[in-house]
């Protein structure tokens, strides 16, 4: 049986423990964040086991995600209890509750549900992080459109751009692409299985005014078998953030990052230059690199430093620069 944690709602100390908790980390997150110049950033991530939150400020809107626990209540105290929390973030943050998106959030069985739409708002705001435009939406599926732990690999990849050939696999909506462009890549190169995480990935593109379409492409496919396809010496510079697990209809095989890491890392050196680096990243939390089976002359966890100041303590995935 799971621990019925959620308070009822005669047990304000519970809720006031919340504002509290709340309005601390904000007060410590909005200040870092304004002396950054960012205006996405996390607040808040199941810091108190009663209340089982992510709470992100994306500018003037919040998304604020609810992960599903046994909570023992009926839906109708638990609407009840779920308003007065949005009522605290609402006074603590400043930003009403009409500008407050909801989402609940299971545990996913594979990662192709990232895919799935959950509603069907079509809601895209624009959003700027360190100098560029991004598309967030809040309501209609699993993400927001823009992974803000990794706010800072992303400048790494911006800083290294410049004149090199750059593939981005496993793209989703291509801000890696964009910071890629942006740092002056000589092309720049989009990889992912879903065409409407391209299409968002090409309007990112267009609305940071990145137009050259003989640099920029966008390449709809399955990772593990376009790989196979390339030269040796195509890249200078990639980034792969793949799914943990997918075992997507459009795919030849399924993918198991575990299993399969060895082999796309290795084939993603194949298709660079001597001493392209490849920025590696993975969500999967019992993750062990096979550094002896990598054809590489240097490996690197980057892990901590690229944690950003909202994620310290509560960072989920891994990261690696690995050279050629």
């Amino acid at each position: 049986m799971g621990i019925p944690y959620l308070c009822a709602m005669s047990d304000n100390n519970k809720l006031d423990m919340f504002r509290n908790r709340l309005a601390k980390v904000y007060k410590h997150r909005q200040k870092q964040a304004r002396r950054m110049e960012l205006g996405c950033y996390r607040v808040y991530d199941h810091d108190l086991p009663e209340f089982p939150f992510c709470i992100e400020v994306y500018e003037d809107k919040i998304y604020l995600a609810e992960y599903l626990r046994r909570h023992g209540m009926t839906d109708e105290e638990h609407e009840t209890w779920l308003e007065a929390c949005l009522q605290i973030i609402a006074e603590i943050t400043g930003i009403p509750s009409a500008r407050i998106h909801t989402r609940q959030r299971k545990k996913m069985s594979h990662r192709d549900e990232q895919y799935e739409k959950m509603d069907k708002k079509e809601e895209f705001y624009t959003v700027t992080e360190q100098g560029l435009k991004f598309l967030v939406n809040l309501t209609d599926y699993l993400d927001t459109g823009l992974f803000l732990d990794h706010r800072i690999t992303r400048q790494l990849v911006r800083e290294q751009s410049a004149g090199k050939r750059v593939l981005n696999l496993f793209c989703y909506t291509g801000s890696f692409s964009v910071y890629a462009a942006a740092g002056g890549a000589a092309s720049v190169t989009s990889v992912d299985l879903s065409k409407t995480y391209l299409s968002w990935a090409e309007d990112h593109f267009r609305i940071n005014l990145l137009k050259d379409k003989n640099k920029y492409q966008f390449v709809h496919a399955d990772v593990k078998q376009y790989l196979k396809t390339l030269q040796p010496g195509s890249f200078d510079l990639v980034v792969m953030d793949p799914p943990t697990f997918s075992n997507s209809k459009r795919m030849k095989d399924f993918l198991d990052i575990q299993r399969d890491h060895v082999e796309l890392i290795n084939d993603v050196l194949a298709a660079m230059t001597a001493g392209g680096i490849l920025y590696f990243s993975t969500n999967y939390t019992k993750f062990q690199l096979d550094q002896p089976a990598i054809h590489a002359t240097e490996i690197k966890d980057i892990t901590k430093a690229t944690t950003p100041f909202d994620f310290e303590g509560k960072l989920k995935r891994w990261c690696f620069r690995i050279i050629k």
